[in-house]
């Protein structure tokens, strides 16, 4: 299992194997809860039917379904970066490849990943609510991989550079995905010129 933030909504992180194996399934039981009912539709009751545990297993970690969220949010982010570190290593040191395998992994987890299109990294829940924590989080994360990756000073100039890259996607790519359930390819292409175009002047 991917490991949770240290700022996670856990009320307790689990020590033992099992345990650990206990949270995944609840994780797991939300993230297809969310494509089939909603997050309206929601429940921590079903969620604990789902993963086969008890009620009590669910409240032992998470206080109601919010948290489940966030929780899932966070593995998604934890999930996204170990998938983005992998690629990292298939590039060198250009940072355009990079930024394709960056693009091309979310687009992935968008289209494959449980829960994802509701939850995404945390800027989803309640359903078209708009939070500026997510992309930060996210923006920081990807400086932290890319800057010795390129050879750059993970800087606050960089981290905004990244910031303002993550946001100019994030809204691109959700609307490429209102457009077409599997994102449309045109307005992912403009995406990932427009951000190829962007951090051209900053990192060529």
């Amino acid at each position: 299992m991917s490991g949770v933030p240290p700022t996670s909504p856990l009320r307790r992180a689990p020590v033992q194997r099992r345990s650990a194996e206990r949270l995944t399934r609840i994780l797991d039981a939300c993230a297809h809860l969310l494509d089939e009912v909603g997050y309206d539709g929601l429940s921590t009751r079903a969620v604990a039917q789902r993963a086969e545990v008890p009620i009590g297993s669910v409240y032992r970690f998470f206080g109601n379904k919010r948290q489940m969220a966030d929780a899932l949010a966070q593995r998604n982010l934890e999930r996204f970066a170990e998938r983005v570190t992998g690629k990292l290593g298939e590039t060198g040191g250009d940072w355009r490849t990079a930024l394709d395998a960056v693009l091309d992994e979310y687009l992935a987890m968008k289209r494959t990943a449980p829960g994802f299109s509701l939850v995404d990294f945390g800027n989803q829940i309640p359903v078209g609510g708009r939070s500026a924590a997510p992309n930060h989080r996210v923006a920081d994360r990807l400086t932290d991989l890319l800057a010795g990756h390129l050879g750059r000073r993970p800087d606050d100039d960089l981290r905004r550079v990244f910031l303002i890259a993550v946001e100019t996607a994030d809204t691109l790519v959700q609307l490429a995905f209102r457009v077409a359930p599997e994102g449309d390819p045109k307005i992912i292409d403009e995406t990932r010129g427009l951000l190829r175009a962007y951090l051209g002047r900053v990192l060529d």
